[in-house]
């Protein structure tokens, strides 16, 4: 089972967006993105990802980027 990494689609708009493109090429990561995650101030605060449950912030997409590979690494599934 692969890492399930969630986006909202405010938080891809407002920059998120490269980030979810690029693990959308991961064959080893599962991306989906809805309509809202209720995590509305770290939305207006900055970008975020909710990693396996877990929310995930980032400076800027490649800070969101690298936290997120990072989290899956210290926190395996299995």
């Amino acid at each position: 089972m692969n890492p399930m990494v969630e986006f909202c689609i405010t938080n891809l708009a407002n920059g998120a967006q490269d980030v979810y493109d690029k693990l959308e090429l991961d064959p080893n990561v599962d991306v989906l993105e809805y309509g809202c995650l209720s995590f509305c101030t770290e939305c207006a605060e900055g970008l975020y990802a909710v990693v396996n449950g877990d929310l995930v912030t980032g400076n800027d997409a490649t800070d969101l980027l690298q936290n997120i590979y990072q989290y899956i690494e210290e926190n395996p599934m299995w």
